[in-house]
């Protein structure tokens, strides 16, 4: 388990917050699945390389030579980190996981319009609309409980015989925190001869990740994932996968940096990753992933996702307990997982509960439909004419709420959740008018 002192490994884990009635409570981040907070290792380590910062590659000062050598050791950083092959891989610096799927998403499309990509029933939309526009994109279906049908996949597999590009999946969902067995997935997606992409957003940061060698059937063949969800700020994604994929093709983004020579007439593009970190890049946001990984291999991603699951097993037994709160997601502790809990209060929008929670203890939930709305839609039984709107302040927007952990959460926070939901429930009235919201 993960000891109470770890907290002091966070920057602002101790901060105090206003609430409504005026006094201040220290804050309660249960939306890590969105943002976490940065290390206070993470933030030293750019700090003490401020003072060296310059721009990257051709420079011939000596920061300059510096900051190119710390750059490039960071992609060995990150490769070891998922134990990516470092012959046939390449690592690509983005700002962002949905970045670098998009920027795949470009690498892939050749123009064939039988090619066909399958996403899945219950993927964040950034591994879903990036593929709509250039293949033919189906999705892979979820059970009664709201996980990855294997079956569904064989049978998309099947019926798309020789056509499937790649299959596009999430390591875990944003929603249910529901992890998928992307090994035996590989295993499946390979055998007819398709690429996978594993979407590890959600995974990467909470349970340990081996991309395995190219020669194995249980291969990742390409990974994205990105920095501000693993506590490291300044937003730096990235991609990896072979870097024959990357040798190919004129690069969506184009400018400094992505080529070898240029005249009037004709362009001689650069090797990758270069090729495909088109001007200027985030030399500090790199620099914090890099060290973020660092802090994650030294604490152990075996510890984390002990410590979050004994969090999401103490939460749920006690949710359990008060009447009206309803849990949008399996509860069978035997079944993989990640630290995060979807439910709903009934009688109450699940906007207005995520302010009470706010404004009452200082407690930090995420409400709505979290960027995956065909899953929430099906996850809540929604009607096909139901739709998850973008409007915050719209008292008919669906959704639910959603908890989600960190290495630093501990369990008397989990209690003071429990204290203010029971108050919820025990005076909805009353937090309604107070709150303004019906």
């Amino acid at each position: 388990m993960i000891p109470y002192s770890y907290k002091n490994l966070i920057v602002g884990s101790d901060t105090r917050i206003p609430l409504v009635n005026g006094n201040y409570a220290v804050a309660i981040n249960l939306d890590n699945a969105a943002t976490t907070p940065p290390f206070v290792q993470v933030l030293q380590e750019v700090v003490n390389f401020a003072p060296m910062y310059s721009s990257i590659h051709r420079g011939s000062g000596y920061k300059s030579r510096l900051s190119t050598d710390l750059y490039e050791a960071s992609r060995v950083t990150v490769a070891n980190f998922v134990k990516a092959d470092p012959v046939h891989d390449t690592v690509i610096f983005v700002k962002n996981t949905t970045e670098a799927i998009n920027k795949l998403s470009y690498r892939l499309c050749e123009g064939k319009e039988k090619s066909v990509v399958l996403s899945t029933e219950m993927e964040h939309h950034s591994n879903d609309l990036p593929w709509r526009n250039k293949f033919r994109v189906d999705y892979v279906e979820i059970d009664h409980d709201g996980r990855l049908s294997l079956k569904s996949l064989v049978d998309k597999l099947e019926q798309y015989r020789g056509d499937v590009l790649l299959v596009a999946v999430t390591g875990a969902s944003n929603v249910t925190g529901y992890l998928n067995p992307i090994y035996e997935i590989a295993e499946i997606t390979h055998r007819y001869q398709a690429k996978l992409l594993v979407d590890g957003a959600q995974m990467v940061p909470h349970v340990p990740i081996d991309m395995k060698p190219h020669g194995s059937p249980q291969h990742i063949d390409y990974l994205t994932f990105s920095g501000h969800k693993m506590y490291a700020p300044f937003g730096t994604g990235v991609l990896i996968g072979p870097i024959d994929t990357f040798k190919k093709g004129v690069p969506e983004y184009v400018g400094g940096g992505t080529v070898r020579s240029v005249t009037r007439n004709e362009v001689s593009w650069g090797d990758p990753p270069s090729k495909e970190e088109a001007g200027t890049p985030n030399l500090m946001g790199v620099m914090a992933l890099q060290a973020a990984a660092k802090m994650l291999s030294m604490i152990g991603l075996e510890n984390i996702s002990r410590h979050e699951f004994d969090l999401w097993q103490y939460t749920v037994d006690r949710l359990r307990g008060i009447p009206g709160i309803v849990l949008h997601c399996d509860l069978d502790p035997g079944k993989p997982r990640i630290g995060i809990i979807p439910f709903s209060v009934q009688g109450m929008h699940h906007a207005l509960v995520a302010d009470i929670l706010s404004g009452e203890a200082g407690i930090a939930v995420r409400s709505g439909c979290f960027c995956a709305q065909p899953y929430v839609r099906k996850l809540i039984k929604l009607v096909k004419t139901q739709t998850c709107k973008k409007d915050k302040q719209s008292q008919n927007r669906p959704g639910v709420i959603r908890i989600s952990y960190g290495l630093y959460n501990d369990f008397r926070e989990i209690d003071v959740l429990i204290q203010v939901l029971s108050r919820i429930m025990e005076k909805k009235d009353y937090y309604t008018k107070k709150y303004g919201k019906s």
